[in-house]
């Protein structure tokens, strides 16, 4: 029930989305015990994850929208410690402090997140891959409901691959990048599927063209990809 208290409490977060998105919207961050939490914001899509210095915890996260007022719509599209959550919708009266982010989780406990950036920058908003080269020809990927989703905001990022019909996630990973210059450089804080990429640094050049994104280099394995992500 740890994730259900989470996903209640931290939809609190969404404290001035009604009134005034921009303010909300980015990264935050706590930490606590050695755990450290983030949470992205972009206009439609959210994520939640928390994370060792070397080990991945779990994550979770959907799309939202403003219904006007004070509450927000949410759907949980994954939930890597209870699947049952997923496809789960409601409406969540919010409340907003100070201009301050802060939580209240199950038993009084108050967690106040710290902003890490604004959510403003050129790659900011959630991506779908849509193309993925093969023998020097680029496929188009229609995405369904097995997808591969990421998620950035000024200055960090996160990919998830998950089937949003049968539940399955597939796995995720994230830090923080910097795109300038047509390079867009990665650097790894947490990676489900292999601990050791923690750390790790990875370049690959960019292009941005409308809600076209062009990326391309090598994988975290040494592997030659290019990819289309559409916004």
């Amino acid at each position: 029930m740890r994730t259900l208290c989470l996903l209640l409490s931290f939809l609190c977060a969404f404290a001035v989305i009604g009134k005034a998105q921009d303010n909300i919207r980015g990264a935050w961050k706590s930490a606590h015990g050695g755990v450290n939490s983030i949470l992205l914001i972009t206009p439609n899509y959210f994520s939640i994850t928390s994370y060792e210095d070397t080990s991945f915890i779990d994550t979770m996260g959907g799309t939202w929208k403003a219904d006007g007022g004070s509450d927000v719509s949410v759907k949980i599209e994954f939930n890597t410690e209870e699947r049952n959550q997923i496809g789960w919708e409601g409406t969540v009266p919010v409340s907003y402090e100070n201009g301050k982010l802060v939580t209240t989780q199950s038993g009084g406990q108050r967690v106040e997140w710290t902003r890490v950036d604004n959510g403003d920058g050129p790659l900011a908003g959630s991506w779908k891959i849509t193309g993925r080269e093969q023998a020097g020809k680029m496929n188009t990927i229609t995405p369904g409901a097995r997808k591969t989703v990421k998620i950035l905001t000024g200055t960090r990022f996160q990919w998830v691959a998950i089937n949003t019909d049968t539940g399955e996630f597939f796995g995720t990973g994230g830090g923080t990048y910097t795109f300038e210059n047509g390079v867009y450089t990665e650097k790894i804080d947490f990676f489900s599927r292999d601990n050791s990429r923690v750390g790790a640094s990875l370049s690959f050049k960019g292009k941005v063209d409308g809600n076209s994104w062009d990326h391309s280099g090598l994988s975290s394995k040494g592997e030659p990809i290019h990819e289309v992500w559409t916004k």
